[in-house]
């Protein structure tokens, strides 16, 4: 070969060897990519991370453990939630970056010290290219189990110290009982884990959370998960945790500097021999990174009124929630509180004036504003929504009957007055005793709060949350207290109004007492829709419209040179009378939706009308957490729904924003589920607690890692068009 030829073919093998190493240099070799580590906690638990390079991912359904010894099993791993991704050759898949802890709990047939683990994983680089399945064996030396006392052992030893102090020396330091950790998850993220020894156990309602020394980061929302239940002879009926606690504590944060904080953490347990510790206190200082993106854009509006309970002043929160009362007394929610009391002005005939129909409307706000402070505060410290409980069949019915008997005194078929004797004793006390009816209206507004009205919007929500975190139930009850002042400025108003808007004497004020007494007929119809079928409400809704267009002469032909008063009353009543027909015709083609009698009547069938939403009911905490295990499997987000027969604002969301085609369009592709809580049991509760929530209506929305998106939930009512927004936010 000539010695050119040599020289050329040395040169390209040179280029090819520096080509080959400049492209190896570019990619990390797996072991550099991904450190994978493994380590024994205990004699039952072991943990296996990863040191992720940047710009390199894991996938989680690429991971496998398995136990090359015989006598131990391992338990299912617990996988933290990670990043949503889509792959080009996976599909939709939750891959992690940076770091990645999995712990995973071992069972031991028989005594074993070793373990011989198995691991394997896959992941790419962010540039496209992807390293086969890579398997790594650990030898773990596993520690010793945690030996027992044996109380007989020590007596029999004979020792005097010892059989004194017996019990006493068998306990472990609190630290050791119950070992606290917390760790930075990622940037909006901590993460809190309690080892609990064997014998052991945690109360769950004395688990306290706080920031200490964190400028501009609070705590945001966050979920203990639920434990055992158990009668305790200290504390009554309480949740308690044997072996291990975790869960997540989601961050708020106004700045995007790295910063350390300080998590302090109480908490409370006791041996099961029956010696409980006392309270115990422990801090942690936790370098937080710097945020990817500001606070506000993940943050859910309860949990930015949260945010603001914990950071603004005492005044600008109470201004904010008298400004929040003023939204809500604009919802539907208000509505049946004006003809009620206007009612009781109206009761007063012509003794009314100015004065005493303000105090009147006063007495029944204030009355209205401080229940929903103490049930409020009452709901937040013991973890029951009292509004729901007031929600029960025969309290409807009764409250309903009582507006029937109000309603009836105002078409004088009797008087509702006090005893001759009682009144002369007023009479004589003093002018406010005399006025003795402000008593009936506070009572009024204090029930009318908690069974005419029972909405939880943002502010109310935020509220309780905020009272349920921190415990301080002076500032949570002061918003409480001022929003419900905000909730009755148009009440306030309408008192202001009425001894000028409403007649002194004459046939006039009758006729005025006639039409609030229909209006009171129609809260009590409003109210019994919540227990009654549709139908039945129909037949309700078409008695109420005829039998008034009767008394309004709308089948009696008009006599000659009628005034313009007579033709307008006769005009309504023809209107009530035709209404009236119609719901009568929607009752016998079985219709129940009093908006839309008529519904289906062209095609012959009511069920011809335009279908709602189809969701699929789930009735605990358990059944929820599979069915939303299965639709991630299947790579469908889903939206749950709390729902009750009770809740106004929830039926509206079903009749009008469910019932759109562009908000069905929308939700394609979503697994639709619904809690309905209307019985208020034992499972219905511990759904709302899980999720922090006072009560319906409520939306919320899980991605494919399982992990509900918080930042997205709706509370209170939205229409079609707010409710498509929310849903463009959350798939943007």
């Amino acid at each position: 070969m000539p010695l050119c030829k040599v020289i050329f073919l040395c040169f390209l093998s040179l280029l090819s060897q520096s080509v080959f190493a400049l492209g190896a240099d570019e990619l990390l070799p797996p072991d550099q990519a991904f450190k994978v580590s493994a380590k024994a906690l205990a004699a039952d638990r072991i943990e296996i991370s990863w040191e992720i390079a940047e710009g390199y991912y894991l996938y989680r359904n690429k991971m496998r453990f398995e136990s090359k010894t015989g006598q131990i099993r391992l338990g299912d791993p617990d996988f933290p939630a990670g990043e949503t991704h889509h792959d080009e050759n996976f599909g939709d898949v939750v891959i992690y970056r940076n770091t990645l802890i999995v712990p995973v709990a071992l069972t031991l047939e028989n005594s074993a010290s070793s373990l011989q683990l198995l691991v394997q994983y896959q992941g790419c680089a962010d540039r496209g290219v992807c390293y086969p399945p890579q398997k790594t064996v650990f030898d773990l030396k596993l520690p010793a189990p945690a030996a027992k006392a044996d109380p007989v052992k020590q007596l029999l030893k004979g020792n005097q110290d010892s059989k004194l102090n017996l019990f006493e020396d068998a306990l472990l330091p609190p630290d050791q009982a119950f070992e606290f950790f917390a760790s930075v998850k990622d940037d909006h993220t901590l993460h809190v884990n309690w080892q609990i020894a064997d014998g052991y156990y945690l109360y769950r309602e004395k688990i306290q959370l706080e920031l200490v020394s964190a400028d501009g980061v609070t705590l945001g929302s966050y979920d203990i998960p639920r434990g055992t239940p158990e009668q305790d002879e200290a504390f009554g009926r309480v949740e308690i945790f044997h072996n291990e606690l975790g869960f997540d504590l989601p961050l708020i944060r106004t700045g995007l500097a790295a910063q350390t904080v300080t998590l302090q953490a109480k908490y409370q347990g006791c041996a099961d021999r029956g010696v409980c510790y006392p309270p115990m206190s422990k801090k942690i200082d936790l370098p937080l990174p710097v945020a990817l993106q500001p606070a506000a854009q993940e943050l859910s509006e309860q949990d930015q009124i949260v945010q603001s309970l914990h950071k603004d002043s005492f005044a600008v929160t109470l201004l904010s929630f008298f400004g929040f009362g003023l939204l809500l007394s604009l919802t539907p929610c208000i509505f049946p509180m004006i003809p009620i009391l206007s009612g009781i002005i109206v009761g007063h005939g012509n003794r009314i004036t100015t004065r005493r129909a303000f105090l009147l409307s006063l007495s029944y706000v204030i009355a209205s504003a401080l229940t929903y402070t103490v049930f409020g505060i009452l709901a937040a410290l013991f973890g029951s929504n009292l509004q729901t409980t007031f929600q029960q069949p025969w309290i409807i019915g009764l409250f309903s009957a009582v507006f029937v008997l109000l309603s009836l005194s105002m078409f004088g078929f009797y008087h509702l007055e006090l005893p001759k004797s009682l009144q002369v004793k007023l009479h004589n006390s003093s002018e406010i005793h005399r006025d003795g009816s402000l008593l009936g209206a506070a009572i009024m507004g204090s029930l009318s709060s908690l069974i005419v009205g029972p909405c939880v919007a943002a502010p109310l929500a935020g509220a309780l949350i905020f009272i349920g975190q921190t415990g301080d139930a002076v500032l949570g009850g002061s918003a409480l207290f001022v929003m419900g002042l905000g909730m009755g400025v148009p009440l306030l108003l309408l008192g202001a109004s009425a001894g000028k808007l409403l007649p002194k004497a004459g046939n006039w004020l009758n006729s005025t007492k006639a039409v609030f007494g229909v209006i009171m007929l129609a809260v009590a119809v409003w109210m019994l829709s919540r227990i009654l079928p549709g139908n039945v409400i129909m037949m309700l809704w078409a008695m109420l419209l005829i039998f008034p267009a009767i008394y309004l002469n709308a089948i009696d032909p008009l006599p000659e040179n009628s005034s313009g008063w007579r033709k307008l009353w006769k005009g309504l009543g023809l209107m009530m009378l035709a209404y009236g027909l119609l719901l009568l015709i929607g009752f016998s083609l079985g219709n129940s939706n009093p908006l839309k009698p008529l519904q289906g009547l062209g095609a012959g069938t009511a069920q011809a009308a335009e279908p709602g939403l189809s969701f699929e009911r789930v009735a605990s905490i358990a059944a929820l957490e599979t069915r939303i295990k299965q639709a991630a499997a299947n790579h469908q987000p889903v939206m749950l729904d709390f729902y009750a027969d009770w809740c106004v604002s929830c039926k509206e969301m079903e009749a009008y924003t469910f019932a759109d085609p562009r908000v069905k369009q929308a939700l394609k592709g979503y697994v639709l589920l619904q809690a309905d809580v209307t019985n208020n049991s034992d499972d219905d509760k511990a759904l709302l607690a899980k999720f922090n929530l006072i009560g319906p209506p409520a939306i919320l929305f899980f991605g494919l890692d399982n992990r509900e998106k918080a930042a997205s939930r709706v509370i209170g009512y939205q229409d079609a068009e707010t409710f498509i927004k929310s849903l463009q936010r959350i798939q943007s």
